[in-house]
């Protein structure tokens, strides 16, 4: 099996994340923070250990301003609802996943707040940045107080120029809310130099821990209002959340298992280095649309922008027969919208989306020329 679906999920995952959650879940798998006994208290410490790793490897001094939550859908609907207030305006670019549309989509259904779209490509050459800036100087209203933006694409390896974003939202005045699915462990993020307000991030993807949880990072005095209320160990006599984080903001008992294996992967990423891992995939990346752009009939869609994640479709196939295609001859690879209605919108890709092929520390050249020999035969079915 080659697998190519590393922007959906990872895998396989680092061993040392494997054997992290079993040791976990045997050797010191107590509730944390629920209790003085010694189980407690050391998984208490692994989840220090996982928000002072997070903390180092985005840019932040303390490691507080981590906190966990299920996914990044999760962490989003947490920093969106938690910040806006009735009447408020949003700007999102036109590559966003559902985990930012579709929150929003709702709140403004209900009347709530308002929001609109920027255009992210209003050049392809240099000066890009400047002329994104300057489309959402155009589109700012008086009732604009947040700037929502994914870093990098989940259908193709467009980048958003955070780093040009984050100064444009501190000179007026506005929230900057990045979406980091895609780019955490592929490229490099640093919350408090780039001018983040929150941050979101999965464990599963680029990090290579487990499933079944998140994180937020938060800009510095960034204080939400809470999505979900519960227990969380401290001022239990009180009604109200506690105003800090972390404890603020994680409600109930933390995936601990899940959160000991992404301290393993953050461990990974760190020794490979994320300016390594960035090159190795851009590689395959270069490698893989070399080869299909020597296909009749085959769109590589922004070629030139490279990194972990590749579109592509072919003429007169639908892109869920590619992918089952693929699936038959042991490609792992995903087709379809990719629960990115405003990205595909973008790209003008035809009905049914396209196909994706997406990139991870254990994919080689091999695995690549694999894929393309089954391509050539899918096409030649054609």
């Amino acid at each position: 099996m080659i697998y190519l679906d590393n922007a959906a999920t990872s895998f396989p995952k680092p061993r040392s994340v494997y054997e992290e959650v079993v040791r976990c879940m045997t050797s010191y798998g107590g509730n944390p923070g629920r209790g003085s006994h010694a189980l407690s208290i050391a998984a208490a410490e692994k989840i220090y250990e996982c928000r002072t790793l997070a903390a180092e490897l985005f840019g932040v001094d303390d490691p507080a301003r981590v906190f966990f939550t299920l996914n990044t859908t999760y962490a989003l609907n947490t920093v969106l609802k938690g910040l806006l207030r009735f009447g408020d305006h949003v700007l999102i670019s036109d590559f966003e996943h559902n985990a930012v549309y579709r929150p929003l989509w709702k709140m403004a259904e209900e009347r709530k707040i308002s929001f609109g779209v920027f255009d992210s490509m209003p050049t392809l050459g240099e000066g890009r940045a400047q002329a994104v800036c300057g489309g959402i100087l155009q589109k700012l209203t008086p009732a604009t107080r947040m700037i929502v933006s994914t870093h990098a694409s989940n259908i193709c390896s467009v980048k958003m120029p955070i780093r040009e974003l984050g100064a444009l939202c501190r000179t007026q005045n506005l929230l900057f809310v990045v979406d980091g699915a895609q780019s955490a462990g592929h490229e490099r993020i640093a919350v408090d130099e780039m001018g983040i307000d929150a941050l979101c991030l999965p464990a599963h993807k680029g990090l290579y821990g487990p499933q079944g949880c998140g994180m937020v990072i938060l800009g510095k005095g960034v204080l939400l209002d809470t999505l979900c209320e519960g227990g969380n160990g401290v001022h239990s006599l009180l009604g109200e959340m506690p105003d800090f984080s972390p404890e603020r903001y994680e409600a109930g008992t933390l995936p601990t298992p899940a959160i000991a294996g992404l301290c393993e992967g953050i461990r990974a990423v760190n020794r490979l280095g994320v300016a390594n891992i960035c090159e190795y995939e851009r590689e395959l990346f270069r490698q893989s649309a070399h080869s299909l752009r020597q296909m009749q009939g085959v769109t590589v869609y922004f070629p030139e922008h490279e990194g972990s994640v590749l579109l592509f479709g072919v003429e007169g196939m639908n892109a869920e027969k590619v992918g089952r295609l693929l699936g038959e001859r042991g490609i792992c690879v995903r087709s379809g919208y990719h629960c990115s209605a405003l990205g595909h919108r973008r790209l003008q890709t035809p009905d049914g989306g396209a196909v994706r092929i997406s990139f991870g520390i254990y994919n080689t050249a091999a695995d690549v020329e694999q894929f393309c020999g089954a391509m050539r035969q899918i096409l030649a079915l054609r």
